[in-house]
This record gives C-alpha cells, structure tokens and sequence, in this order.
C-alpha cells in the first residue's frame, strides 16, 4: 500500500512494536541505562547495516551533518533518558509520563509544521490525557528525578518526530546508520559514566527483541509514518500505547494491577477513535 494510507499504517505499526518497550526494559532490569540502550543499539544497527549491504543501499547512509544529528540524538536520547526514568522511578508511572510525547506531537504540528489542528484533534487529545491521567500515582524519595527524565523523553521524541517532517529527503534506509552511530556513542557513554554489568542469558535476550523490535524495526515504521503519514493522527493512536504497554507490565508482574486501567483504556480508545475521524 502507498500513500499517506500506507505510511499511516507504517507509524500504527511502530506504535504496536513500542507497546513491548516497557515490559522488555523492565526484563533487562539490572542493566545500566547506557548499556541496555548500547546493546540494543548494536542489534538494531548491526541488522539495519547487513539489510543496506543486502539491498545495496549503503549510498543512503551520505547525508548531511544535521539529519545525522538529528537521527542519532533523536533516537540515542530518547531510549537513554527512557531506561534511566525506568531505573528510577515506578516503571507504570515512569512510562506513562513518558507518553507525553503523543500529546507533544499533536500540539507541536500546528507551530512547527503548519498542519491545522481541527476540534477533533484537541478532542482525541483530550481524551487520551485524560486515561493516562487516571493511571498516574505519586510516591516519594527519589522518584521524582525518574519522572523528570520520563517528561523529557517524551519531548525528545516529540521533538525528533516532528523534526523529522521536515527532513523528508532523507531516506528512510539512513535509519540503520543512525542506529549504528547511536550504539557507537552510547557504548562511549557507557564506559565513561557507568560500571559494567555482565547481563544474564535473559537480559541479553531482552536486548535482542528490543533491538529487533521497539529500538530497531518500529524507527523504520514510524520514520516512513511522520514523514508521509500525518503525524496528528499518529500521534493521537499513540495514546493506545501506554494503555497496551502498562497492561503487559501488569501481566510481567513489573507493576501492580490498578482498579482505573478499564476506564483509562476506554478514555484513550475513544480518543484515537475520534482523532482517527478527523
């Protein structure tokens, strides 16, 4: 399928993909932040880069310094202040905060891109808010320091996802480079700022679907869905995430279950059903 409708279908697929993030840091647990999101990077990289040999594509990785800079700091910064909010803070909470990021994305399009924001929009917005919201708790000690890198987060990826409308030269195959360059500089980071830790056999695998999935195949989705889709409706269906991804790590036994989850889910339904109709 081409079109905006195919790329549209491309970014719900990425959100799918980013339901499991969550629920697969949380496995890797005990893993610095640095590290995990540098072992998740090398998969992600390593495959994208075997991918562009096979296709004979390496040519897409000649771009100009700010997509390079856009690409790595976009997608290196996001995932290392993720895994750190996770590491600090209540993983439901931090993760939900995290999905400020759709809201972002939503309102960001009207300055920066110049697309309209119809009732409907603000409506769906609304909504989804509204069921995040409900499934916000406060607690004490340090936590709040988890909740601060969760919000810029999401203004980093908020951020990086718009920008990215405005970079639609850049070939979407590119993305494997700047996966490449993220595990590069964030295995750097690592070494300079955190210990290292031997992971497990279940930690490494939970690297390795994270790098597969959420930290490595949903960037090719989504960079193809805000660039071709439309990136209010994206990021109003990227409500359903935090609902789906909160639900899995109910299930994993990472975060108790919570009485609002059923009004939540249906507040945020109902709102991507009404962004989806604008």
């Amino acid at each position: 399928m081409t079109g905006t409708k195919g790329a549209n279908l491309a970014g719900a697929g990425a959100i799918a993909l980013w339901s499991f993030l969550a629920v697969l840091s949380r496995e890797a647990a005990g893993v610095p932040p640095l590290e995990l999101t540098a072992l998740a990077f090398t998969v992600s990289g390593g495959a994208g880069l075997v991918w562009l040999i096979t296709r004979r594509r390496l040519g897409a990785l000649r771009q100009p310094p700010l997509a390079w800079a856009h690409g790595v700091g976009g997608l290196a910064g996001y995932h290392a202040l993720y895994f750190a909010a996770l590491s600090r803070a209540p993983a439901a909470v931090a993760n939900l905060l995290n999905y400020a990021w759709p809201l972002l994305i939503v309102l960001l399009s009207a300055p920066v891109l110049g697309l309209p924001l119809r009732a409907r929009h603000l409506a769906g917005v609304a909504l989804g808010t509204a069921g995040c919201a409900l499934l916000i708790r406060p607690a004490g000690g340090g936590a709040w320091v988890g909740y601060a890198l969760a919000l810029g987060a999401g203004l980093t990826w908020a951020l990086y996802s718009v920008l990215a409308r405005r970079m639609a030269g850049v070939p979407t195959e590119a993305v494997a480079g700047f996966c490449a360059a993220a595990a590069v500089i964030c295995w750097v980071l690592h070494m300079l700022a955190e210990p290292s830790v031997l992971p497990g056999l279940r930690a490494l695998m939970a690297a390795g679907l994270l790098g597969l999935g959420p930290v490595g195949a949903a960037f090719f989705l989504w960079d193809r869905g805000m660039k071709r889709g439309d990136p209010r409706l994206l990021g109003t269906l990227a409500y359903a995430t935090p609902v789906v991804s909160t639900l899995l790590l109910v299930l994993g036994g990472f975060a108790p279950a919570s009485a609002p989850l059923l009004l939540a889910a249906a507040l945020v339904a109902a709102g991507g059903l009404i962004a989806a109709r604008a």
